[in-house]
């Protein structure tokens, strides 16, 4: 049985998050205290802006909150005001190109980041995220001599070496990008997508050095599911099931409906434990939650197949195969209890 690897982190997900500023990629609300903290500071500007109409600065700011709050109208409205009044800012185009980023408008954001640097070539705001840019594009030597010409202005500009090493990273150059991601974390103790990327990293190569990572991450964000899910699956690939299972009922505190933390508890109950019916308690809860997860399914079948009920068994294959079409293993298990009959 094949368990998939459902960790979307391993991808290039880091990109472009100056335009939301986050420091996590977990989707979630903003909290009520943050979310107040923001609208108060949304009233301040625009009493100062009142006071102060042709101050461009107030208005880029306030598109800058406005981006954190994802409304991204308010946000197009004021910077485009801002660059009424000074056209030719590097500062306030980069926040456009955030504003694009945030729509969708790739092509736009990339036009916005290279008037910025016409008008202030050695901008080091702009620089690096046209260096992300390019990184998206695949364009790996381009980001190269971006993040080059920020460390000539910058030696220590921590976000230079991560964008560095996620560039080695995408061209399967791991020592480089554990070296470069490395000098992230010396100079940016911080940074909470580093210490992820270097788990990441590390668990690739099943050193238990990414346990240490994805922990300095949890310490950053300790409501962080990807770094749970990350340290779960890390222990759960090198047998260390009772961590695993910790750390997916730490997960689960967090988020109960996680479909993947409870699927991955009952496939250790079914493959490394042998507890049918406990896994099959794990498998409906995933169900619970995703309705259509045809894995869940087919495990789920397996189990009721190896406790002799040969009735459910079938169904469960059934329904897998009535989500996915032609599904191998949904096929295989019906063909075994066909024989067993």
């Amino acid at each position: 049985m094949h368990l998939k690897y459902f960790l979307g982190i391993a991808a290039v997900v880091l990109l472009f998050s100056y335009a939301c500023n986050n420091t996590s990629k977990d989707k979630k609300e903003i909290p009520a205290q943050q979310l107040d903290a923001t609208q108060s500071s949304i009233k301040i500007l625009s009493e100062k802006i009142k006071l102060n109409p042709k101050d461009g600065e107030l208005y880029n700011q306030r598109a800058s909150i406005y981006l954190q709050l994802k409304n991204i109208d308010s946000a197009f409205r004021d910077i485009n005001r801002a660059l009424m009044i000074d056209s030719v800012k590097a500062d306030y185009l980069s926040t456009l190109s955030d504003v694009y980023m945030a729509s969708g408008r790739v092509q736009n954001a990339l036009a916005a980041l290279e008037k910025a640097l016409k008008f202030e070539p050695d901008n080091i705001v702009a620089l690096l995220k046209k260096a992300e840019l390019h990184l998206y594009f695949e364009q790996y030597g381009k980001t190269m001599d971006l993040t080059e010409k920020v460390l000539k202005l910058d030696i220590n500009n921590s976000k230079a070496y991560f964008i560095r090493g996620m560039t080695f990273k995408l061209k399967g150059d791991t020592a480089d990008a554990i070296k470069n991601i490395q000098k992230t974390v010396e100079l940016d103790q911080e940074n909470y997508n580093a210490f992820m990327q270097l788990g990441i990293l590390y668990a690739a190569k099943r050193n238990k050095m990414a346990v240490e990572y994805y922990n300095n991450a949890l310490k950053l964000n300790p409501k962080s599911i990807e770094a749970f899910y990350a340290l779960g699956m890390f222990y759960q690939d090198n047998g260390f099931l009772n961590e695993a299972l910790s750390s997916y009922t730490n997960l689960l505190l967090i988020d109960s409906t996680y479909k993947f933390a409870h699927y991955n508890m009952g496939y250790i109950h079914l493959v490394y434990l042998k507890m049918y019916k406990e896994a099959i308690k794990y498998f409906n809860k995933a169900i619970k939650f995703a309705p259509d997860y045809y894995e869940a399914y087919y495990n789920r079948g397996y189990c009721f197949e190896l406790l002799g009920d040969i009735l459910n068994a079938r169904k469960d294959y059934k329904k897998a195969l009535e989500i996915k079409n032609n599904y191998e293993m949904a096929i295989e298990g019906l063909n075994r209890l066909d024989k067993r009959n």
